[in-house]
């Protein structure tokens, strides 16, 4: 079989392997939902509602009362998920308890573009810092450059996400008051237009550019925090592939040639040392993409990760199901991609 054959078929089984996959997320966070404490009706109603009215909402969304026995709340259960997962089958990913029968796909479309600029600005940042120490630390192997990239790639891959965003919230945010916190837009200002909802390309498309450095303010403090935190990762791998690649026989001989070391390190053995900092670049992105839950917590990020933690805190069961088969797709999606990728990039892979 061919490489392009073989290739073909690997994503088609991948795809066809996809919708197995989300029904597994599905029904993980269906029964692990229902398996912990707590009655989601009192969470909307909260508990001096009236019986009638708690009544009411157990019949209308399909919840066992929590003193019924066990046998008839998994009977509900039951007609509960044969129903979901019909309706996921129409691409109905259901409606919302505590935002009053909201359908949940318009909960992602108006909190999802928050979370992708966060993400792709915090992972841009993540990427060139984290590559450039890399390539700079793998260059100058044994000097104290070399153990300086090291040392950065260790402390900033352990330091936790919600302490260090919390600090730097508290120094430059409340202290020296140099960035905003918890917005996206000064709520004073009309936001920018546009079909991608993402605030910074919107207004560069509509030529505002007093609105594209606005948003910019907005993301600094998040989306650097993020980036800088994740840039350790990156710093490890490319350190780590550089060096050995720069050991390669090719490296060797085009030393001997006398091509001179940057050219060497940029034009020859940085592209295949790239290779896996590409997987990891598309899975982290695709993992921010789905579930930036403690970034946008901690920043007060108005994104679909803080809806989630919400959905979560308030037992919207429907939410929270329907945000993580979304995020579910976004991984499969991702990396399916990724692999196409790396066949085209290096033409060793075989599948």
């Amino acid at each position: 079989m061919s490489r392009a054959k073989a290739l073909q078929y690997y994503v088609l089984i991948r795809l066809l392997l996809a919708p197995l996959m989300l029904w597994t997320i599905f029904t993980l966070v269906f029964i692990l939902l229902r398996a912990t404490p707590g009655d989601p009706i009192d969470a909307a109603l909260g508990s001096r509602a009236p019986d009638s009215v708690k009544e009411e909402f157990r019949q209308r969304w399909g919840f066992p009362d929590p003193n019924q026995p066990w046998h008839e709340k998994l009977g509900l259960y039951g007609l509960q998920y044969i129903r979901d997962l019909g309706n996921l089958l129409h691409f109905d990913l259901g409606s919302s308890i505590s935002s009053q029968g909201q359908q949940v796909s318009e909960i992602i479309g108006q909190h999802f573009s928050a979370t992708a600029e966060l993400a792709i600005c915090g992972l841009t940042v993540a990427f060139l810092v984290g590559v450039g120490i890399g390539i700079l630390s793998a260059s100058r192997s044994g000097t104290i450059l070399d153990a300086g990239g090291r040392l950065f790639g260790i402390i900033t891959y352990s330091l936790p996400i919600f302490w260090v965003g919390m600090i730097l919230q508290l120094i430059f945010a409340v202290q020296l008051n140099w960035f905003p916190i918890g917005t996206r837009f000064p709520i004073t200002s009309p936001t920018p237009e546009g079909f991608t909802g993402l605030y910074t390309i919107d207004s560069l498309l509509s030529g505002n550019l007093s609105q594209f450095f606005t948003a910019l303010y907005y993301l600094a403090l998040p989306s650097v925090t993020l980036g800088v935190l994740l840039s350790g990762i990156f710093e490890r791998i490319v350190r780590v592939n550089l060096k050995k690649t720069l050991k390669a026989d090719y490296v060797e001989a085009a030393r001997a040639r006398g091509i001179p070391e940057g050219r060497i390190v940029f034009a020859h053995a940085l592209k295949n040392a790239m290779i896996p900092v590409i997987t990891v670049l598309g899975l982290m992105l695709a993992s921010l993409l789905g579930g930036a839950v403690l970034t946008e917590v901690t920043f007060s990020w108005p994104g679909l990760g803080s809806r989630l933690y919400q959905a979560i805190s308030e037992r919207d069961y429907f939410t929270v199901q329907g945000i993580m088969v979304f995020f579910g797709l976004i991984v499969v999606g991702a990396s399916i991609a990724i692999d196409i990728i790396n066949a085209l990039i290096d033409p060793r892979i075989r599948y």
